[in-house]
């Protein structure tokens, strides 16, 4: 029997008394094949130190552990730290914490566990804090590639082109910090229990370095929250409402013009290289 196939998680739940919990968003994966390509697509080695998050009972810790130089695993739900201890007792490489990624400190967790390997992200996220969780790997700049299951959506939604309807800032967003690609989707039954919905997982690229310095990143930003706050309004009516305190209507139209962008179009045709053109034109007008 798979030490983590349908059998074996059935057997941890009714040997501890416990239910998956909704709350947390628990799915728990227990297709090895499944594990097997998202580690081997991953591109860890030995080299590699790896952050999960959420690692459940451990189905893709253990892939992670049988190729990476060193795994922690981040559980919130205290219950399962126990038995993530036990089934990992004899593995080196691998430490089990419990806490929430999202109040953990990313630079003093990498720095303190990760040290003197390559920085890498690799997990199946729970779809209710997969935003906020890729948002924080991104900002911390300290990982190579964030490998990660998300929610199909999700992964189309990173993933689209600029005009389409999935297509929106935090498209812009991760883009900007990343390469982003789907690598394959994942349907309900490699789960359990079985979500809703079909699963994605996505390889995310890092940019070794960033496209603009933090004085630069500041206006792109602004610019790209502003050009999509309401996705209805024309290119220069959204970033008047923006920026209409400190620009009047004429001179920010020139301004867009002059990006090489027509003040008629909507933010959700504009690719990144555009909305870069057009931050920068700011940064020249208002510095």
């Amino acid at each position: 029997m798979e030490r983590f196939g349908r059998n074996a998680i059935l057997d941890i739940l009714n040997n501890y008394g416990l239910s998956p919990s909704k709350a947390m968003g628990q799915n728990f994966l227990i297709d090895g094949n499944i594990t097997d390509k998202i580690v081997r697509l991953s591109g860890i080695n030995k080299t590699s130190g790896v952050l999960e998050v959420g690692p459940g009972f451990g189905s893709l810790t253990e892939k992670l552990s049988l190729v990476a130089g060193k795994v922690i695993a981040v559980e919130l739900d205290k219950r399962l730290i126990p038995i993530l201890d036990d089934l990992f007792q004899n593995r080196e490489n691998v430490e089990i914490l419990h806490g929430d990624i999202l109040k953990l400190d990313l630079q003093q967790l990498v720095g303190e566990k990760l040290s003197g390997y390559s920085s890498h992200v690799c997990a199946n996220l729970p779809y209710n804090i997969t935003s906020p969780v890729i948002s924080a790997f991104l900002d911390s700049r300290l990982f190579e590639t964030i490998t990660v299951m998300v929610q199909r959506e999700v992964a189309r939604r990173i993933c689209a082109q600029p005009g389409s309807k999935e297509y929106g800032s935090f498209t812009v967003y991760v883009n900007y910090h990343s390469i982003p690609q789907i690598l394959f989707d994942v349907p309900p039954d490699c789960f359990m229990p079985k979500p809703k919905v079909w699963s994605s997982v996505i390889h995310l690229k890092i940019r070794p370095e960033p496209l603009l310095d933090a004085s630069h990143e500041s206006a792109f930003f602004k610019v790209l929250r502003a050009a999509f706050a309401q996705r209805r309004k024309t290119l220069a009516n959204a970033l008047y409402g923006a920026f209409g305190d400190i620009m009047d209507k004429e001179d920010l139209i020139a301004l867009i013009k002059k990006s090489g962008h027509n003040p008629i179009a909507r933010g959700e045709t504009m690719g990144l290289s555009e909305f870069i053109a057009l931050s920068e034109e700011f940064i020249k007008k208002v510095d």
